[in-house]
């Protein structure tokens, strides 16, 4: 867990947000929270509770995390289950909902009746609302996909655990559905403080890169991702090949898989099979807690790729972006909330839109720079921890308080 508190941001933010932000906190004062979603190491999801959690438990709330049990069946239905809401056409049988409500029924045993809130994250979780009982706990769905193209029927099946929430909450308007609950959308974010995004010394950076066997000498076009058809690596691979038609770059696929997601190691064997030895394509396979690597190879890249078909938010982006870098992402998902095309960076459709921008970006290096300062200012704006943390004050207090039109704050 992150030992920082929120005085740290105010370089960053400024004395007033922070200010103000501990004053709202004061209306929580002695609530409790609970957090369940299904790992705690690997992919977006963990690593915002790491940093969110110990800022909630400083201003007043009592916060925990509680991490689903489950078999590598129960895992291998659950990720069917996340291709299918991201709208892949695969077939969801009877059978695997009856491994999904059974493993979440042995873990009932998580859920303690006596917070303030419970917060089920994405799928998962999700059917352990069914122990819900009737007291002042409220619930709260936080889905972290895009649901835009759903599976209908999965959906259906879902839908009905989510409606017996007090409100569920997305990244973005589009993602919302026509619930009879309340929702709420909330964007996520990062911790700029964090190891994965803080200042680096350049002796780290350089460190990392010769350990990589990387060249500093050359450019490198990076892509940070899990190893999942989603993020789609052998299409980035295509767009290197491309590229290095004109120029002598590098191309660094750097990821590994979350403890949640089976198909990880065989999408990496893709990879590598496509990557045919070139001595200039880079496929580290990373553990989880690779944090200072990761910021080191975002902060050494020339042109940072996301090249997802689909994309729930995105936060590598967010990094990217944060540390000025020019980012070209898939026009897909969380990742159009982040990028204003030609002034954030910039988003294509295709392997060889793609290349293109990338060419263009490596010919006009002008452009690149303006790119990633305009990006880093519209994160700082938008998408950092201690704001995120603020808007998750605001709809607690709102469910704490459902009664009331107007909460006053004053």
């Amino acid at each position: 867990m992150s030992k920082r508190k929120l005085n740290d941001y105010i370089k960053i933010l400024g004395r007033e947000e922070i200010k103000e932000i501990k004053k709202f906190g004061d209306y929580l004062s002695g609530c409790s929270i609970q957090h369940i979603n299904s790992t705690r190491v690997g992919g977006g999801v963990a690593e915002i509770l790491e940093n969110l959690i110990p800022l909630m438990r400083e201003v007043g709330l009592s916060a925990k995390w509680s991490v689903l049990e489950g078999t590598q069946e129960f895992y291998n239905v659950t990720k069917a289950f996340h291709n299918a809401l991201h709208g892949q056409d695969i077939e969801i049988t009877p059978e695997m909902f009856d491994i999904y409500i059974e493993n979440n029924k042995r873990n009932y045993k998580l859920i303690d009746n006596d917070e303030d809130f419970i917060v089920l994250h994405d799928p998962q979780p999700l059917s352990l609302i069914e122990k819900r009982k009737k007291n002042k706990t409220k619930w709260v769905w936080r889905c972290h996909i895009d649901l835009s193209e759903a599976d209908i029927r999965l959906w259906g099946m879902l839908r009905m655990y989510v409606e017996k929430a007090d409100g569920a909450v997305f990244h973005l308007p589009e993602y919302a559905k026509g619930l009879y609950i309340d929702q709420y959308i909330i964007p996520p974010a990062i911790d700029p403080l964090s190891d994965k995004n803080r200042e680096l010394p350049d002796e780290v950076i350089n460190e990392t890169i010769e350990k990589f066997n990387i060249d500093k000498n050359r450019p490198i076009i990076l892509q940070v991702s899990r190893f999942d058809r989603l993020k789609d690596p052998v299409g980035v691979i295509e767009v290197f090949k491309i590229v290095k038609r004109w120029h002598n770059c590098q191309l660094v696929l750097a990821g590994g898989a979350a403890s949640d997601d089976p198909e990880g190691e065989k999408v990496l064997n893709e990879v590598r099979e496509r990557s045919e030895g070139d001595p200039d394509i880079h496929i580290l396979n990373l553990p989880p807690d690779s944090h200072i690597e990761i910021n080191a190879l975002q902060r050494a890249a020339t042109i940072v790729l996301q090249k997802s078909v689909r994309e729930g938010f995105g936060l590598v982006v967010t990094e990217a972006m944060w540390k000025g870098k020019p980012v070209i992402g898939g026009a897909v998902g969380g990742i159009q909330r982040q990028i204003i095309h030609g002034e954030t960076g910039f988003l294509t459709q295709t392997i060889e839109g793609t290349a293109f921008r990338v060419r263009q970006l490596l010919g006009n290096p002008g452009l690149a720079n303006r790119l990633g300062r305009q990006g880093k200012e519209y994160v700082r704006s938008n998408f950092l921890l201690p704001t995120y943390l603020k808007n998750w004050i605001l709809l607690l207090l709102s469910l704490k308080h459902p009664e009331r039109g107007i909460i006053n704050l004053g």
